[in-house]
């Protein structure tokens, strides 16, 4: 392996439950390796297949969540600038808020041309060449919009007006182009400036409890002095590997000197191959599951 990339393995307990998970660490500035990604178009592919495809690469790990029915990206991806996969901004009431959506940002971590990481909560609309990034979390609102109603302001501000609850308010979430040259997205974001604070409730993720509950993980992060951390967390094996919460996982990269981080798609989706190999055993019953998007990092 070169010498900017490191992998590391642990099976200590976790709060007392079996735990196994893999993190790879790679220097940001290290000219020998390249990260980029790859997605699909109205199909998925297995890891393994990316691996295939992309002559072979140092790491491939799964990245965005994803619809069952269209097998297309719910999230952002970016890959030699250009945006590839947006993120979806409109979710639609259920019971008594039928007729009514919900806007949330959803949350990504990129890598510029002077690989420089960065997370943020994107606007991604396909009329524009840029996502546009807000640098703290912002409260989804909600009116009987099926779209997002922003209106520009100005080259580098949006705006939104609403017509629900009050009417015409206009809000400034201060938005300004995101010029990355590698993004994906996931989410909720689980560290800022070095500490815990999950936007779950913000990007409307996971309901009720649901951060709590134990799962196989995968997320991303990256540390104050250039190295970006990829972590995947075994879970739903009984008395093997339990998995872990939003919680725990924001714990465990917060020890490991995150500066931002945040979640990816996790479940039976989550799996990191280095040089071709498994590192966890996937969640989806031991089988890879094939997935719309992956972040891979090549040795040049």
């Amino acid at each position: 392996m070169p010498n900017g990339f490191h992998v590391y393995k642990t099976t200590s307990m976790l709060d007392g439950k079996p735990f196994i998970a893999y993190y790879a660490e790679a220097r940001l500035k290290d000219k020998q390796l390249d990260f980029t990604t790859d997605t699909t178009y109205k199909r998925r592919l297995t890891p393994k297949q990316f691996y295939e495809k992309n002559e072979q690469p140092l790491l491939v790990v799964n990245t965005t969540f994803f619809s069952f029915a269209t097998h297309q990206n719910l999230n952002a991806v970016i890959k030699d600038g250009k945006i590839v996969s947006y993120n979806v901004h409109s979710i639609a009431g259920k019971g008594k808020d039928t007729l009514t959506y919900r806007h949330p940002f959803g949350s990504a971590i990129g890598i510029d041309k002077n690989r420089n990481a960065d997370v943020a909560w994107l606007y991604t609309d396909s009329t524009n060449l840029f996502a546009y990034a807000r640098q703290s979390s912002w409260s989804a609102y909600k009116d009987s919009s099926r779209v997002f109603p922003f209106n520009y302001v100005s080259k580098n501000t949006i705006s939104v007006e609403s017509d629900y609850g009050n009417r015409h308010a206009k809000m400034h979430p201060q938005l300004k182009k995101w010029k990355m040259k590698t993004a994906v997205g996931g989410g909720p974001v689980l560290i800022q400036n070095g500490e815990i604070k999950i936007t779950n409730n913000e990007e409307l993720k996971f309901g009720g409890k649901a951060v709590e509950d134990l799962h196989p993980r995968t997320c991303m992060g990256y540390t104050n002095d250039g190295r970006l951390i990829i972590m995947v967390i075994e879970g739903r094996r009984p008395g093997i590997a339990e998995g872990a919460s939003l919680t725990q996982e924001a714990r465990l990269l917060k020890d490991l000197g995150c500066a931002e981080a945040l979640n990816l798609d996790g479940g039976g989706s989550s799996c990191m191959l280095i040089n071709g190999k498994e590192t966890i055993s996937p969640g989806d019953k031991g089988v890879q599951r094939p997935v719309p998007a992956v972040f891979i990092i090549r040795k040049k």
